[in-house]
């Protein structure tokens, strides 16, 4: 099958065997670098009929074949991250002075300074951007509450790792690193001079 970057448009002979009957795979074009998902249609003809997602904070009622009810609230990870630690809660450290340093992936050097309890780092749209196309739009967070950081995952396509670990929520140190996508940062605490 030829299949094509959403991006740059270049096209590229696929063999739909590689897809090993997934419904879907990504793949990195080797003009742009840009990932692009294909999609294996055989794959749905196959698949039993999908129920649709469940939206963030939304309840849905399900009867079963068998008859039985289904009941199911769902709060997405974000949400579910967000309500842990109330935006009052969240404050700078006085005494210090905060920064992620990229040191691995296509930003390698860049330092952001974070001025704020809560940033979002993603690859656009977001406070800290980083210009890695395997991170997605709105990936992860730090949560500054005095000298306690968190790392939060904003269920991010690609995951946030610490070590190989992915995680969803971890508090973070000074010289702590984390991997989203392609990309390495380092959180750096300093004394504010």
């Amino acid at each position: 099958m030829i299949v094509e970057c959403d991006r740059c448009h270049a096209k590229y002979h696929y063999d739909e065997g590689r897809l090993a009957g997934k419904a879907s795979k990504k793949l990195r074009c080797s003009k742009c670098q840009n990932i692009f998902e294909v999609f294996n249609t055989r794959a749905y003809e196959a698949q039993p009929p999908v129920r649709p997602p469940i939206a963030p904070d939304e309840t849905v009622n399900r009867r079963h074949e068998s008859g039985e009810r289904e009941v199911t609230t769902r709060k997405s990870r974000a949400a579910a991250a967000g309500a842990t630690r109330k935006p009052g809660e969240l404050k700078l450290p006085a005494d210090l002075k905060l920064s992620l340093a990229v040191i691995a992936g296509p930003d390698a050097g860049k330092i952001f300074v974070i001025d704020k309890p809560r940033v979002v780092i993603g690859r656009e749209g977001s406070d800290l951007v980083v210009e890695d196309p395997e991170i997605s739009r709105q990936h992860a967070a730090l949560e500054i509450s005095g000298e306690q950081i968190t790392l939060v995952d904003l269920g991010s396509t690609n995951g946030t790792l610490v070590g190989e670990q992915p995680v969803s929520e971890t508090p973070l140190e000074n010289q702590g690193e984390f991997t989203i996508g392609g990309s390495t940062l380092m959180l750096i605490v300093t004394a504010a001079g």
